[in-house]
């Protein structure tokens, strides 16, 4: 009889782990050049929260269908960051340094003002990348599509590149020396 209590115990112990390791740890390289980066899932569309301590992310690789949207299906608060409606995504800290080293240098023509074409086709989420640099900043210069291309809805960027989704297209000005 005890040891019939002790594999339920062991049971429920077992089952409550299971479904508490919704928090994933961060890891150091990849992404971001040495940066502790994440990666948090919304398995079957559920909100999640993974422990993190920072004050603001990035999205550097989506990993789901379904759209990663900075507000609106995963973001930071004080608690860490949260996903939600099958958003699974690599992500890593905002804003942590220049892991380049104090020697380096870009090479000629980087600080140069470039465009880019991003399309949602068929509605879908799409990142495109491009290196925006540290301080640089994106902006519209014509908008292609029928659809609405509204940042932070339809189209954003980060360091990486730019995305677009919901059928945004558009020619976008990549400014590296923006800030």
């Amino acid at each position: 009889m005890l040891s019939k209590l002790f594999t339920i115990g062991v049971a429920v112990a077992g089952a409550v782990l299971m479904t508490t390791t919704a928090q994933a740890e961060p890891q150091r390289g990849g992404y971001g050049g040495g940066r502790d980066r994440i990666e948090c899932s919304s398995n079957d569309y559920r909100y999640t929260r993974c422990d993190v301590d920072w004050r603001s992310a990035d999205l550097v690789r989506q990993l789901s269908e379904a759209r990663c949207i900075e507000g609106r299906t995963w973001g930071i608060d004080r608690r860490g960051l949260w996903v939600d409606r099958g958003c699974a995504g690599v992500f890593v800290e905002r804003g942590r340094g220049d892991h380049h080293g104090g020697d380096w240098r870009p090479g000629p023509g980087w600080d140069r003002d470039i465009s880019l074409t991003c399309s949602s086709d068929d509605y879908r989420y799409r990142m495109c990348q491009v290196d925006v640099g540290r301080g640089g900043g994106v902006r519209i210069v014509r908008q292609l599509s029928n659809s609405a291309c509204i940042e932070g809805r339809s189209w954003g960027w980060n360091r990486a590149g730019v995305w677009v989704s919901g059928g945004c297209s558009a020619v976008f000005r990549i400014d590296r020396r923006w800030r």
